[in-house]
């Protein structure tokens, strides 16, 4: 068997994560036939977060009939998140719910931290601007500098430069408010201010920014979708009925402003909250389910200690669970990036 004869039946091979074939997700890099029966292949999967890629030598291995030399690549594909003001960022992901108290910031924290642990760039934004609880959770504090940077003409411009946390750059409203500070905006400051975080804050190359949304169904998703073009909407639930009801309405805001939804998070899973409540309704919606995190002690007492980053530490009760979330949400994102189609314009009335 030819090279070409050996790619093209690698090719054919259906990812088992994405459902399509290698040749039309173009993820064969290289195939070389070696001495005897040994093929030397290398794989470029289009996520870090790529679950148990070492499945792939088997699936080689049985469709070429023999050895397998495998080297794997991985490479964070993007769906031009930057839109209209121009962002070097791959991939935007929204992490909402239809309430508050279910855990969201939490969440988007340890999904943020899971990412970066699979080796991507990754940069967390606190869009909640009435309730910025992430610095707290990341035991993170001060204020980030303005900096003038190059601009693409080569003009000088004023950039903010985010905060490190444990390698996660990170931008919140509560940098720039005293901890009991309330915010009383209405919605152009609002507007206003997002597009600042975004626009003149110097993220720099990512591949994955988290937006960690403030609950219910305000204006944010609207001027998100306005400025960006998102890879998608991550709900956070808990269990009970009520709860669930706010999380369909949180759906039916992103469905309406363009914005898919990428599955949802079952948190607080146990005997307080009971179990299983955001499984079926994810299966009922016909949306995936990302997994569930249980209502564990160590998470609040981590989050009251700002040590949230470390709710994927080999100590943590709840590492594997995240993990998985996460491996979750990049494969649902490069399915929008492989195979979903172009995302409308969206019609402000």
């Amino acid at each position: 068997m030819n090279d070409a004869e050996l790619k093209q039946r690698i090719e054919s091979i259906i990812d088992p994560e994405l459902g399509r074939s290698l040749g039309g997700l173009r993820m064969v890099k290289s195939v070389e036939g070696v001495e005897g029966a040994r093929v030397r292949v290398t794989i470029e999967l289009p996520t870090t977060a790529y679950p148990e890629p070492e499945r792939f030598e088997g699936l080689i291995g049985e469709a070429v009939g023999g050895e397998v030399e495998l080297t794997i690549e991985r490479t964070v594909r993007g769906s031009n998140s930057g839109g209209t003001i121009g962002l070097s960022i791959a991939n935007v992901i929204c992490v909402g719910s239809g309430k508050g108290g279910v855990g969201k910031s939490t969440v988007a924290c340890g999904l943020a931290y899971a990412l970066k642990a699979s080796g991507a760039r990754v940069g967390l934004m606190d869009a909640d601007v009435y309730g910025p609880s992430v610095p707290h959770l990341l035991g993170a504090s001060g204020e980030p500098t303005v900096t003038e940077l190059a601009g693409p003409d080569g003009e000088m411009v004023q950039r903010i430069q985010p905060l490190e946390v444990d390698g996660l750059r990170l931008m919140s409203m509560g940098f720039h408010i005293a901890e009991d500070q309330a915010v009383i905006w209405r919605g152009p400051l609002l507007h206003r201010t997002l597009t600042q975080f975004l626009q003149a804050t110097d993220w720099g190359e990512l591949d994955y920014l988290v937006i960690d949304m403030p609950p219910g169904t305000g204006d944010v998703a609207l001027t998100l979708s306005q400025l960006l073009s998102l890879s998608g909407a991550v709900i956070v639930c808990t269990p009970q009925k009520v709860a669930l009801l706010d999380a369909v309405k949180a759906i039916s805001m992103f469905n309406q402003v363009k914005i898919p939804v990428l599955g949802i998070v079952e948190n607080m899973s146990g005997e307080i909250f009971g179990r299983g409540g955001a499984r079926a309704k994810a299966e009922e919606l016909k949306i995936p389910f990302l997994g569930e995190l249980p209502a564990e002690p160590e998470v609040r007492l981590r989050g009251d200690a700002g040590q949230v980053s470390t709710l994927i530490a080999d100590d943590s009760p709840v590492k594997d669970e995240l993990i998985s979330i996460s491996q979750k949400v990049a494969i649902e994102v490069a399915r929008q990036v492989t195979s979903g189609p172009a995302l409308p314009e969206l019609e402000i009335l």
